[in-house]
């Protein structure tokens, strides 16, 4: 264990053997090292154990919790009472941090004392690591950010955050009647106790995968938000949103392969467009947008 550091990192992680090694890596290869990395292994059982024990041996900054499956809001919880820094960093196990995402972060708050959260822009990747393009809405400033919350968008990446502990834990950290979207919760109240800011660079490439829980929960997620941002409206005073998020549409795989092939082709990443499109192709072989998509990314324009 490290005594007294500055920042502690929070990752829970589920059955994520399969990306949990570059997420891990990515922390412990930060420039900046004054760090506790707690992971709570919420029950997997694929093996991510054993990975997560060796970094555990290998690096004294690594503390590994494993217990029986609780959620991931009761895991976060937990990661905040054992946390011993000032600062929380957030960190999902099927993500990729920058090297310099902390050095700049910590910077941040100690240059902007009124803030109580700073994030940063990011990179989608597809589920092999390819880059798509750069993920959208995300607000730099305060008030937009506010703004966009009360709106019940995502101008926010989670494991993108760094936040003062003495902060989240006046708000009294992650509410647990919230399974899902516990982050937007969190950001509303922490935006009445301080300011929230992202940073301009990209700092984190955050990972789009069908076993991720904005793939899998996609129905109960619309419904959270709309109960979180009804709350914060009651709670400031006032009126709630005029128009509120109807039903999500429910996408199919191949839905998206051709957001990613689109998106990866406009952002100028062609290779990454045409492993999509040509998904798509396999999936859908009589389906004439398959057949565009991929004529587009084979064209790179």
């Amino acid at each position: 264990m490290v005594e007294n550091p500055l920042v502690s990192v929070i990752m829970p992680v589920y059955n994520g053997r399969r990306y949990v090694k570059q997420a891990v890596d990515s922390v412990l290869a930060q420039t900046f090292t004054d760090f506790e990395f707690i992971i709570i292994d919420d029950g997997s059982n694929d093996g991510t154990d054993e990975i997560l024990k060796r970094y555990a041996v290998a690096d004294k900054r690594v503390r590994i919790i494993t217990r029986t499956t609780q959620g991931v809001t009761r895991s976060l919880n937990e990661g905040l009472e054992l946390a011993m820094g000032t600062l929380i960093a957030r960190m999902d196990a099927d993500d990729i941090s920058k090297p310099t995402r902390f050095e700049k972060q910590v910077r941040f708050l100690k240059e902007h004392p009124d803030h109580v959260l700073v994030g940063c822009r990011c990179l989608l990747i597809d589920p092999d690591g390819y880059p798509i393009c750069e993920k959208r809405d995300i607000a730099l400033h305060h008030e937009q950010i506010d703004a966009l919350l009360l709106k019940m968008m995502w101008p926010v990446v989670h494991p993108a955050v760094m936040m003062r502990a003495s902060a989240v834990k006046q708000i009294g950290s992650y509410d647990l009647r919230y399974r899902t979207n516990q982050d937007h919760d969190l950001f509303l109240r922490l935006a009445e106790v301080g300011k929230l800011a992202n940073l301009p660079e990209i700092l984190l490439e955050y990972r789009q995968h069908f076993q991720s829980v904005g793939f899998t929960k996609v129905a109960s997620q619309a419904n959270t938000v709309v109960e979180i941002a009804k709350a914060a409206n009651k709670r400031r005073g006032i009126p709630l949103p005029e128009s509120i998020p109807g039903k999500p549409q429910i996408l199919r795989p191949m839905d998206h392969h051709r957001n990613w092939s689109w998106w990866a082709l406009r952002a100028g990443n062609i290779a990454t467009a045409r492993r999509h499109a040509l998904a798509m192709l396999v999936a859908a072989p009589l389906n004439r947008a398959s057949w565009r998509a991929l004529f587009c990314a084979l064209r790179g324009h």
